[in-house]
């Protein structure tokens, strides 16, 4: 069987683009600290926080699955937002 003959629904497809829109917002939010794009990285956190907790009632129709995934990752970019391993001081 053809790697490619998979059928994957393009609604799929784009639940995922967003969750990945929204890990990629808490990265940049957090590795922008102390620069000069820390406040524009902020508020794309904060609409990426907005977009990705919409998208996860919206995901309950495709099952539990798909809204567990999308409150992992609302979770997941919460704690790469404010986690800070670095010296105290």
């Amino acid at each position: 069987m053809p790697l490619f003959s998979l059928a994957v629904s393009p609604v799929l497809c784009a639940l995922s683009a967003v969750q990945l829109f929204g890990l990629v917002a808490a990265g940049l939010a957090r590795l922008s600290e102390g620069t000069r794009h820390e406040r524009g990285c902020q508020w794309l956190l904060v609409i990426a926080l907005a977009v990705v907790g919409g998208v996860c009632g919206f995901a309950l129709q495709f099952g539990p699955a798909s809204a567990a995934f999308c409150a992992v990752t609302l979770t997941l970019m919460t704690m790469i937002a404010v986690f800070d391993s670095g010296p105290r001081g």
